[in-house]
């Protein structure tokens, strides 16, 4: 069984749960993204953030990122939106056009979809070839060991949801004016090739799984769900990446 058939995509969340589960979460995420950038404690910064966000066509990752970041001030974090490589970007490396979006230390970065296409996208619909698709898993893995080994946290999410899900928000999409312009052909086009989609996710997750570099599958059929898991697990990821680096973790209760 692969990682994706273990989601258990019924988790939900009463609605006042979700919203104090949300702004506390928001809240420490918050303060220790202050603690990080040296703004608040000894001064020293904290290691590098890395969110990269992957996921299913209308998986909730607009959502959760929106969610992620609604309490940090925007000067103190990145958020980059990767769509298809430019022609300059084809003349070099696939991994070349990322390097200059990462967060240094005390910074963070949000990657809305990411390197990863090269093993997904790519891969299922003939944009590399197969060498290099295959090749991609070594490279990537290389890579995120090189920057955890300079002290990167990197944080990776799967957006998770069934088939039946996305079907009806494709359609929700499609029946509302003012969210048609995000549903295109290509996202039907990719529905159809779901099986061949989660053939290259599953050997992505098991292939470039590390252990500074853990993939977390969130299950995304209920958006409140999702939301809460991926800003309460962030939180948890830059924890224990202090306590990693032998920095004192700030107390949530500290004013």
């Amino acid at each position: 069984m692969g990682r994706l058939a273990e989601v258990d995509l019924s988790l939900k969340l009463k609605r006042a749960e979700y919203e104090e589960r949300l702004a506390a979460a928001q809240t420490r995420l918050t303060q220790l993204r202050l603690y990080c950038a040296g703004l608040t404690g000894d001064g020293e910064l904290g290691p590098p953030v890395l969110c990269v966000f992957e996921g299913w066509d209308a998986s909730g990752k607009g959502g959760a990122i929106k969610r992620l970041l609604a309490e940090i001030d925007v000067r103190h974090v990145r958020v980059v939106s990767f769509a298809a490589p430019t022609h300059d970007e084809k003349r070099h490396h696939f991994l070349w056009r990322f390097w200059p979006k990462l967060p240094g230390w005390g910074g963070m970065a949000v990657f809305d979809r990411s390197y990863y296409g090269r093993v997904l996208v790519e891969r299922v619909e003939g944009f590399a070839t197969e060498e290099q698709w295959r090749r991609g898993y070594d490279e990537i893995l290389e890579f995120e060991r090189t920057l955890a080994a300079e002290g990167m946290l990197i944080v990776k999410f799967w957006m998770h949801v069934s088939d039946e899900e996305q079907l009806k928000r494709f359609e929700s999409r499609r029946d509302d004016p003012l969210k048609t312009w995000k549903l295109t052909d290509e996202d039907w086009r990719n529905r159809e090739k779901r099986r061949e989609y989660e053939d290259a996710i599953e050997e992505m997750i098991e292939r470039t799984e590390h252990e500074l570099g853990h993939w977390h599958v969130v299950p995304g059929d209920s958006k409140k769900y999702a939301r809460v898991y991926v800003v309460e697990k962030v939180v948890e990821e830059i924890e224990n990446a202090l306590v990693r680096h032998g920095r004192p973790v700030p107390d949530p209760h500290a004013s």
